[in-house]
């Protein structure tokens, strides 16, 4: 074979590795067998990053981190994966040289005080808080320290598949007052956050943090129910490397919107990206930002018992969007007295009040395009569901989510006060729930569940068997049609029925790669 058949093969192969695309080579019907595309393969992903927000600024205030990679996620995730690593170190305020977090992996019952000193330890800087050994098990970290920074973190190897770290704070008094959790997020350049408000009743912060070593470029846009909110400072904002910033919405403009949606975009680095809503009278908690904008969207997990839900939608294409309104509950999916659907104009925010919805029944709010999806305008949306009367009301947020291709996980989940929201909009499908060990021991329990199409499965997940501490949930869809979950958390206390719900979007654990095959076969004919 001459030199200039190898190269050409040799540059033929390169480029079927890098596209991702295998070569098809001609032949006739008599002549040797030819080589055919190989179907992508589905890989664990080999490295995750999240980003936690600092979770607050209470003297009362008490958070909980709880980090979790399920085992065997993926194709040889957990079993022929390479041991890995998993862990989050403190971000840093602008204007800090160091910052410290709470001590990772304590035995149950120990604290932390608001100095930083613990019970058997102390913080370092430079220390991974809740670092993970292995799949399979949780492991958690508390503080109780006004300071605690934002945290920043990465897995590697067996433990990136679907590694899922938990926070959850419980403030017991003042305006902040409430119980607070949001899964801690990977980073993005593009996040929409409808629900926020820049009304004197609330303080609305999103919190930025840049995991990257450059500084970040964030620029960030408020809309509310006649368009944009005329901005009153500069709405570009720099998140230096390896830092966090916390923005006061209101500060961004003079206007006062009750209901108005915030986008955040990267001119340049990546961020991640979460709000914190603080109410005077509904207490507080996390606001995620919204899946994608999409002209179907659903809000799973609206509890039994909310006396108020209130549903924030913004169209930010071209066009407006005419959405119909449903609402799955336990039997069938119907059409809320009054509300059948819901109008959005293009690059405005829109808002239905729907009072107790649910009526004493769980259920999930599905939203779809009228006149078929042809001319359908995408749109981003949240629920604010309230629960409790009077002065003893709490408040948390349902934004739309996606579905569950594979497995999606809640990593915090107590004895007591977990349930587990599941709703298949389109068509039945069946998942299995697992309870993992708890952080204290035990074994897993799982258990089959079947969603009929157009309801909603609201149930208490199980529990691990002989297990001691908190214990993480996973969703796996096995068969049927999509699944949208969501887990509520309800600890509450002096009489105010603290809570907080999560969506349970896909944990991306694995990745579809491209099988790109080599043809050798000129190898023993070429220079003939």
């Amino acid at each position: 074979m001459n030199r200039t058949t190898l190269s050409l093969i040799g540059a033929a192969t390169a480029l079927a590795a890098v596209t991702g695309v295998a070569s098809l080579t001609a032949g006739s019907s008599e002549g040797p067998a030819q080589p055919v595309a190989k179907a992508a393969r589905r890989l664990p992903v080999e490295r995750s990053t999240l980003l936690c927000p600092t979770p607050t600024s209470s003297e009362v205030g008490s958070t909980t981190y709880t980090a979790y990679t399920p085992t065997g996620n993926g194709d040889g995730a957990g079993t022929g994966a390479k041991k890995g690593t998993a862990g989050l170190l403190p971000a840093q305020a602008p204007d800090d040289e160091s910052a410290s977090g709470p001590k990772g992996g304590e035995k149950d019952g120990e604290k932390s005080d608001r100095k930083g000193a613990r019970k058997g330890g102390s913080d370092k800087a430079g220390e991974p808080v809740v670092p993970l050994k292995e799949p399979g098990k949780p492991v958690t970290a508390e503080t109780d320290r006004s300071d605690a920074p934002a945290l920043i973190g990465a897995a590697d190897g067996s433990l990136a598949p679907g590694w899922t770290v938990q926070q959850t704070t419980t403030v017991a008094a003042g305006s902040g007052r409430g119980l607070l959790g949001t899964a801690c997020a990977a980073p993005d350049t593009n996040f929409w956050f409808p629900g926020i408000s820049t009304a004197r009743d609330r303080q609305d912060y999103v919190h930025l943090t840049n995991p990257d070593d450059s500084a970040a470029e964030v620029d960030l846009k408020l809309y509310g129910e006649e368009g944009r909110l005329k901005p009153s400072t500069d709405e570009a904002i720099t998140v230096p490397g390896r830092s966090t910033v916390p923005v006061l919405l209101s500060t961004l403009t003079d206007a006062e919107a009750a209901d108005a949606t915030l986008r955040v975009s990267a001119r340049s680095g990546r961020v991640g990206a979460t709000v914190q809503a603080v109410d005077q009278t509904f207490g507080s908690d996390w606001l995620p930002a919204s899946a994608e904008p999409s002209t179907s969207v659903v809000l799973p997990g609206i509890p039994a018992d909310a006396t108020s839900v209130r549903l924030v939608v913004f169209a930010p294409g071209a066009n407006d969007a005419d959405l119909k309104v449903r609402l799955a509950g336990r039997n069938s999916a119907i059409t809320p007295a009054g509300h059948e659907s819901l109008h959005v104009k293009s690059g405005m925010t829109a808002w239905v009040d729907f009072g107790d919805l649910t009526k004493g029944e769980a259920g999930s709010l599905v939203l779809t395009a009228e006149g078929g999806e042809g001319t359908a305008a995408p749109v981003v949306a949240a629920l604010r569901v309230t629960r409790g009367k009077g002065t003893d009301q709490e408040t948390a947020f349902i934004p739309a989510t996606t579905g569950i291709e594979r497995t999606a996980t809640a990593a915090d989940n107590r004895a007591k006060g977990s349930t587990l929201s599941l709703v298949a909009p389109n068509g039945s499908a069946k998942v299995r729930v697992t309870a993992s060990a708890g952080s204290g021991g035990g074994r897993p329990v799982s258990k089959t569940i079947e969603v009929k199409g157009g309801t909603t499965v609201a149930a208490e997940p199980p529990h691990p068997a002989s297990g001691k501490g908190g214990y993480a949930v996973t969703v796996e869809r096995i068969s049927g049609g999509p699944v949208y979950a969501s887990r509520m958390l309800a600890l509450p206390q002096g009489g105010i029925p603290m809570f907080t719900i999560q969506a349970l979007p896909d944990d991306r654990a694995t990745v579809e790669v491209p099988a790109a095959r080599q043809d050798l076969s000129l190898l023993n004919d070429g220079g003939r």
